[in-house]
């Protein structure tokens, strides 16, 4: 009998009762035998907002333990929310979750304990490892030898002006991973598969809110991870669907979306500058002031990707659609319905406008994950 791995986007919970942003989720992530979950707040009793934080939420410490109750095994750290707080938040942060029985990945007090693989073993005796990394880093977010914070997979950028005789026109735009922190990572990757026999990577990466667009190097990043021994890719941030692709045979989400993210919004943050600048880089995206979902409009399509395991290998892989609405609480779409048809459509038209190579077939438990090569 196979077993099964669950991991879900972006997780902020800022509301009066935190259970509720699982009410219609709980019962199909506490079926599963491993959660994963990316955590974008801080669950923490007090903390000192430092200056490069652009939007932060200090959640209260009983935030640990909703996630605990609602099923997740694996939280990572690794983001650009981690250090948000402070020290003091971070380390609260990590010993919250800890104490409700949930390991903590891709953050640590050193860089060598945020590149530290958690290992969970399933009932066949499957060792599962997880590690977790981000590429959007605030200055300083991440951890070194003696300094805390996240497990980092830098990417540098270049502008490439095309038309050299057309001042202020679009520029060309390169991007490739730190050279060094992808090392690190494949021999991270490479010492994990020595102690378990499938790991999952997560990546807290690309572009955020625009449609279909991948970096290039989100690709590299991902290659580099297969060729290392990673059995999949698993990709948050970006607080949309980007398309999938298969490497090697295994599968790369660039972007599951969210899931129980909560995120506020009142008049004054909805005239702001800076905001509307963000929102001008979404296909549709307009303020809901007594929602708690202030995301675009193609943020209410999300997918927990969704793995059978057994006998130490993956057997398939794929996900499960779910929409999110103004109360931001995500619930699963049933096969045969429209919500199921919208998540499917719009990850199948995101997939091949970003020239990815993944194909979709709605199978009897998930929609499974293929390759058009």
């Amino acid at each position: 009998m196979s077993q099964i791995f669950l991991a879900v986007g972006d997780l902020a919970m800022d509301r009066d009762d935190y259970d509720e942003s699982f009410v219609a989720t709980r019962s199909v992530l506490n079926s599963a035998d491993l959660v994963f979950g990316q955590l974008e707040t801080s669950f923490a009793h007090t903390g000192t907002r430092l200056p490069q934080a652009r939007h932060a939420v200090l959640a209260r410490p009983d935030g640990a333990i909703a996630l605990a109750k609602a099923g997740f095994d694996f939280i990572s750290m690794a983001g650009n929310h981690c250090m948000d707080w402070g020290r003091e938040a971070f380390f609260e942060t990590r010993a919250n979750l800890e104490a409700a029985g949930i390991s903590v990945v891709g953050a640590g007090s050193t860089i060598a304990e945020a590149r530290k693989p958690a290992i969970r073993v399933l009932g066949d005796g499957t060792r599962v490892a997880m590690l977790a990394y981000s590429s959007i880093l605030p200055q300083d977010y991440w951890a070194t030898e003696n300094r805390p914070g996240c497990a980092p997979m830098r990417a540098h950028t270049r502008y490439e002006q095309i038309e050299h005789d057309q001042p202020g026109t679009p520029a060309r735009i390169h991007t490739w991973p730190h050279r060094e922190d992808l090392a690190a990572m494949q021999e991270d990757i490479r010492k994990a598969r020595e102690q378990a026999d499938i790991v999952f990577v997560s990546q807290h990466w690309g572009i955020h809110f625009v449609r279909a667009s991948i970096a290039d190097y989100q690709r590299d990043v991902a290659k580099a991870a297969v060729e290392a021994g990673a059995d999949a890719v698993i990709g948050g941030h970006a607080h949309v669907i980007k398309g999938c692709e298969m490497i090697g045979g295994k599968p790369v989400f660039h972007s599951l979306c969210n899931f129980a993210t909560d995120l506020r919004m009142d008049e004054a943050h909805a005239k702001s500058k800076s905001w509307n600048e963000i929102r001008a880089l979404a296909e549709e995206w307009e303020p809901d002031l007594e929602g708690l979902y202030n995301f675009p409009r193609e943020s209410r399509l999300a997918m927990v990707a969704r793995f059978e395991i057994a006998e130490g290998r993956v057997l398939k892989s794929g996900f499960l659609p779910v929409t999110i609405g103004r109360d931001a609480v995500p619930h699963f779409a049933e096969p045969g319905s429209e919500d199921h048809a919208d998540v499917l459509s719009y990850l199948t038209a995101v997939t091949q406008e970003a020239g990815l190579n993944a194909t979709y077939r709605v199978g009897d438990n998930m929609i499974e994950i293929g390759n058009s090569a």
